[in-house]
């Protein structure tokens, strides 16, 4: 499990240079009104839903080229909003961006990183709170070391780059990679993670 960790914090600090994906709120939107989010970077494009004028956390993947226009998630796809109406939320003090949440299909799984010593594991049989022991930032994302109750260690690598779920046609920031270790087995789980409350 260490060389892993110890690997990963040596890879090239190139791409870590990219600013996004990125957390912002939804800001200048009246209260009466909602942030549409559009098929295509224009608002000509037919509309694919909308934010709440009061929507705290939007995860942002990228911009245009003149900066106008941000791609968002959606729960089965993607879509484009006017970053004019998008504030940046500011960098959390934690090592690791927070909140922050991985999933995975086959099984399905979810990991709801939620502040800087808890963490929210779910399958379709369980819900269980376990303990986020460290995190750090690393060349090339994040990693984290966490436990619970019947789990024994676990090391979650979350790195910046392409992601799909396999379920549906939405675009991810993030990848993940969630390695278990007990007594019985260990296992390797492979996912996404996305920094929007949906």
């Amino acid at each position: 499990m260490k060389l892993l960790v110890g690997a990963f914090a040596l890879m090239p600090l190139s791409a870590m240079a990219k600013e996004f994906p990125a957390a912002f709120s939804v800001s200048g939107v009246a209260a009466n009104d909602v942030l549409n989010i559009r098929a295509e970077p224009s608002s000509a494009a037919p509309l694919l839903g909308h934010f709440a004028p009061d929507k705290l956390r939007v995860e942002v993947l990228e911009t245009t080229s003149d900066g106008k226009w941000g791609l968002v998630g959606l729960p089965e796809s993607n879509g484009w909003v006017s970053m004019r109406y998008l504030a940046p939320l500011p960098d959390a003090s934690a090592p690791m961006p927070l909140p922050m949440v991985c999933l995975g299909t086959e099984p399905f799984w979810s990991l709801g990183l939620t502040g800087p010593e808890t963490a929210l594991w779910k399958t379709p049989e369980i819900t269980e709170e376990i303990t986020l022991i460290s995190s750090a930032k690393a060349p090339l994302g994040y990693f984290a070391t966490l436990t619970g109750s019947d789990r024994g260690e676990q090391v979650l690598i979350v790195t910046k780059e392409q992601c799909f779920d396999g379920m549906s046609d939405r675009r991810f920031g993030f990848s993940a990679r969630l390695f278990q270790q007990t007594e019985r087995e260990n296992t390797l789980l492979s996912g996404c993670c996305t920094l929007q409350a949906d």
